[in-house]
């Protein structure tokens, strides 16, 4: 048993070293896999419930039976001026380990992934604080501005990229590395995902659907517009990628989202996995626009401070207080 608990300290530290600056203190000890998870779904993003509400993309979780979907959801930051930084699997010390998502004053280092809707690989562009209320980008956003007023338009963040790799490092895996000021928000004070996320994840957990040896990729719940609630209107499934629709609005009959910048849905893309091509955080260059038939193609970076075209409105702020299951998919290991 000593023995097995040393070999244990000796991985993780192994692990730990080979991690990015800035990283490895997000680490989640205990499970590393042998291979990556499947790649990132094709999905619309629910609308948002409210003001308030920041968008948590989807991910793939690890257990027993190998990867399942978290569905992405609306949450509530956990205090005014705080973002969402997600998680992520990296490569090192001989298999991918997950680097757990917090919430900081501003976005750190989460692989490169492009999470869509606003998650692009570096950054968020998908809204800002203005004083003690959350602007929503509505060129990114799935946002109704009928309802819900403090809202920006900038398309300068929106660029159409189909890279759907979900894990950085390791074969086939992202090479992005952190940047100066993502290892500098690393070490900033940060949140753990809330109770409401926790119990969200611990929800898919349960729900066999959402396995990826069960749905092949494809979860037929993609994303919810609450937390934990996987039944109903407020719920999407993934969808199948094609090229050809990428620069089709969705139809202006649809009902359930308005004719409006705020109606369009967006999809989920990744970065391409060269590295740090694209822009950020750090680099707004990209000015491309793309929309895909009730699948928008957001995937986005961008400078968080990009003047808007539309400056937001004031409105008060309501605070609240993994096809067939991977072939030759180790089983994880525990430190």
């Amino acid at each position: 048993m000593r023995k097995l608990q040393l070999f244990g300290l000796i991985l993780l530290a192994v692990v730990m070293l080979a991690m990015p600056s800035g990283a490895s203190a997000q680490i989640a000890v205990g499970i590393s896999v042998h291979i990556g998870p499947p790649a990132i779904p094709v999905y619309a993003q629910p609308i948002c419930p409210g003001a308030g509400y920041m968008w948590t993309p989807g991910y793939w979780a690890y257990g027993d039976d190998g990867y399942y979907w978290v569905p992405g959801t609306w949450v509530m930051a956990p205090q005014v001026g705080f973002l969402w930084t997600p998680g992520y699997w990296g490569w090192g010390g001989g298999g991918y380990f997950w680097h757990a998502g917090y919430w900081g004053p501003h976005i750190g280092f989460y692989g490169g992934i492009n999470y869509g809707f606003g998650y692009g690989g570096v950054g968020f562009v998908g809204g800002r604080w203005n004083g003690g209320v959350f602007a929503y980008n509505s060129a990114v956003m799935n946002v109704n501005t009928t309802v819900i007023h403090n809202t920006y338009i900038d398309k300068t963040v929106v660029v159409n990229n189909v890279n759907r790799v979900s894990y950085n490092g390791g074969q086939g895996g992202l090479t992005t590395r952190p940047t100066e000021a993502e290892t500098q928000a690393a070490n900033e004070h940060h949140l753990a995902a809330t109770n409401e996320q926790m119990q969200h994840e611990h929800t898919a957990s349960t729900n066999r659907a959402l396995l990826a040896s069960a749905n092949h990729g494809q979860p037929s719940i993609a994303a919810t517009s609450k937390a934990g609630e996987f039944t109903g209107h407020g719920v999407v499934a993934a969808t199948h990628y094609n090229a050809t629709n990428t620069n089709r609005p969705p139809s202006s009959n649809n009902s359930n989202h308005p004719n409006n910048a705020a109606s369009v849905q967006r999809n989920d893309r990744p970065p391409s996995s060269g590295g740090n091509s694209g822009s950020n955080s750090n680099h707004p260059n990209n000015t491309s626009t793309s929309h895909t038939n009730n699948t928008q193609a957001n995937n986005t970076h961008a400078n968080n401070s990009h003047p808007s075209n539309n400056p937001p409105k004031n409105q008060s702020h309501s605070e609240n207080k993994p096809e067939n299951k991977p072939k030759n998919e180790g089983k994880p290991h525990k430190d």
